[in-house]
């Protein structure tokens, strides 16, 4: 899925923000989906709302009307059975930076950036960026990056845990799109309802109490169990020795 406004770098327009819900809703129904790549057009991720935008919905109440939607939408989007990968090129600021964290896995290339720039803008994130920011890299760490607005680059990125690993095109005709789907390609290896049992146990153990969670994996379990990947691997396997 591609973030397209690279006139604003990739900056978010209301009429964007509707289509983005279009797309989750697609998603949503993609009953043999296993993997999702979000980028950004022409070299760079997404710089946020565009100010225009903004400046039309600069009141209370329009505002807030905006950031219920948005953050019902990246939830939705996270809440995929799909497990999902950001590849952020060039910079990925304010409410890109947020939508990074609505993805499993966040891959950079050199050189790019992600930061959370919403205090420079009199802010703070209101896409459930830093909720979701403080569950992948730790609160400490989150309020560097927010209270700092600090510059993730890849290094840094790395070693707080927002990063997943650096990728470089290995070749004139390999892209950086093409090194994050064989990324991507480990962890979607295998039947469609396979890989997403496994995104939905995980989610589940990730938002839900624990005896929730256990109920849902034993749900989830039993939907593969004896399915048809669980029997040909049965009969793939040699007996014990």
């Amino acid at each position: 899925m591609t973030i397209n406004n690279p006139a604003r770098m990739n900056a978010f327009t209301g009429t964007m923000m509707l289509e983005l819900q279009d797309r989750v809703t697609q998603l949503e129904e993609w009953t043999e989906g296993k993997g999702l790549i979000l980028h950004g057009a022409a070299g760079t991720f997404c710089s946020g709302s565009d100010l225009n935008a903004v400046r039309a919905i600069s009141n209370p109440q329009d505002g807030m009307k905006m950031c219920m939607f948005m953050q019902n939408v990246l939830t939705r989007l996270l809440r995929l059975p799909l497990i999902s990968v950001a590849l952020v090129e060039g910079r990925a600021l304010g409410g890109g930076s947020e939508l990074t964290t609505a993805c499993d896995f966040r891959l950079m290339t050199q050189g790019s950036e992600i930061q959370f720039v919403h205090k420079h803008m009199g802010l703070v994130p209101g896409w459930g960026g830093a909720a979701r920011l403080v569950r992948i890299v730790g609160s400490q760490n989150a309020l560097k990056v927010l209270a700092g607005a600090r510059k993730v680059d890849t290094d840094y990125g790395e070693r707080i845990g927002l990063s997943d690993g650096t990728v470089t095109p290995q070749s004139g005709e390999s892209t950086a799109l093409g090194e994050a789907e064989k990324w991507l390609s480990a962890f979607t290896k295998g039947p469609a309802p396979v890989i997403r049992a496994v995104k939905k146990v995980v989610l589940s153990g990730r938002e839900l109490p624990l005896e929730d969670a256990l109920r849902t994996e034993k749900d989830v379990f039993g939907t593969v169990w004896g399915g048809p990947a669980n029997l040909e691997a049965l009969a793939r396997k040699p007996k014990h020795k």
